[in-house]
């Protein structure tokens, strides 16, 4: 990034960490990101002596309007957003200042992310439930619209195909989405570094003061860290940013990942009539099969929500009963009207 570039986009941080701290209603935050004006301001100035001459400071587009939806809204909803802005010291809002686990050495950084697990498993569940929803639903729509064998189970098949591609599709770019942030800002985190590693090692000892270390000791320990290179991006990514390398996947992989899952759970209505069941007899075994299969993913979301399995499988089952009942409804009406 060219000295001018860099200058504008400390600039630009200074004026959104201000409208920042002007709007946050929780003290600790809003001094955090006065605090962190002030260092942008300081490093744009180092900057500023290398341009021949100083332009005139205007933000860009997107950090107006994310200026405007910062008066209306708190901050905290706007991470993401902000994030892509370089916008530092979020990962301050991920808990109370006593109760978040501060990396004392380099052993200990990303520690509170370890453990957490099961994201593939839950993306799995989830992808199963809406692909039973969903094309349950359509088929159902279908028996209750007078469609003979050959038509539902063409609908079907097709439905199965249009939400797995939507869903493999829409994954896929959620997570290439989130790893070309995180190479984006990594890449801005990397050329800072270089450039001026004290003002780094002091934006990460204001975002541990936020969290109530003492701010000598909050110094000598960001100082620590950020000294070592071949951690320091990754200190810089987890507390900065608020960014978790170890969460980033291929987008490939999530992509076929949910396609497999929501095929899934899609063909479990299906099954009767890809094996030749007639009507009504397959409409009964598929809503069956389809039952049986949103009880299962009901319970198994107890596992991320604490919930009663029991009462969590009665629960997916009468929601998705009643998706089934009112598409059923709604097809058979819509039968009546064009038979």
């Amino acid at each position: 990034m060219s000295a001018p570039e860099s200058w504008h986009e400390e600039k630009q941080s200074a004026w959104l960490y201000r409208a920042l701290a002007e709007a946050e209603r929780e003290a600790r935050m809003s001094a955090l990101f006065r605090e962190l004006a002030a260092t942008a301001e300081s490093q744009a100035l180092r900057w500023q002596a290398m341009l021949p001459t100083v332009p005139a400071f205007a933000p860009n587009a997107r950090a107006r309007v994310a200026a405007l939806l910062i008066q209306r809204m708190p901050p905290k909803r706007l991470r993401p957003l902000l994030a892509a802005l370089k916008v530092r010291g979020l990962s301050a809002y991920d808990t109370a200042p006593s109760g978040h686990v501060i990396p004392l050495r380099v052993e200990d950084i990303g520690h509170r992310h370890r453990g957490v697990g099961g994201g593939n498993l839950r993306a799995a569940v989830f992808g199963i439930n809406d692909g039973l929803v969903s094309n349950a639903s359509l088929i159902l729509g279908m028996v209750g619209a007078g469609s003979g064998n050959a038509v539902v189970l063409a609908a079907g098949v097709a439905g199965l195909l249009a939400g797995a591609l939507s869903m493999a599709a829409g994954e896929f770019v959620s997570v290439r989405s989130q790893r070309e942030l995180f190479e984006y800002q990594i890449g801005l985190e990397r050329e800072e570094l270089a450039e001026y590693p004290e003002a780094e090692a002091e934006e990460l000892a204001l975002i541990y003061a936020a969290r109530g270390l003492p701010l000598e000791e909050a110094r000598r320990i960001a100082t620590q860290l950020v000294a070592q290179p071949e951690h320091a991006l990754n200190v810089l990514a987890r507390e900065e940013l608020g960014l978790n390398p170890d969460d980033l996947g291929s987008p490939w992989g999530a992509s076929l990942f949910s396609f497999a899952a929501f095929s899934v759970g899609a063909t479990l209505p299906l099954l009767p009539f890809i094996l030749g069941f007639g009507l009504p007899n397959a409409a009964w075994a598929g809503a069956g099969l389809a039952a049986f299969g949103l009880f299962g993913t009901g319970a198994a979301m107890s596992l991320f929500t604490g919930r009663n399995a029991i009462s969590g499988g009665l629960r997916m089952l009468a929601i998705g009963g009643g998706a089934g009942a009112a598409t059923f409804g709604i097809g058979t009406l819509f039968g009546a009207a064009v038979g």
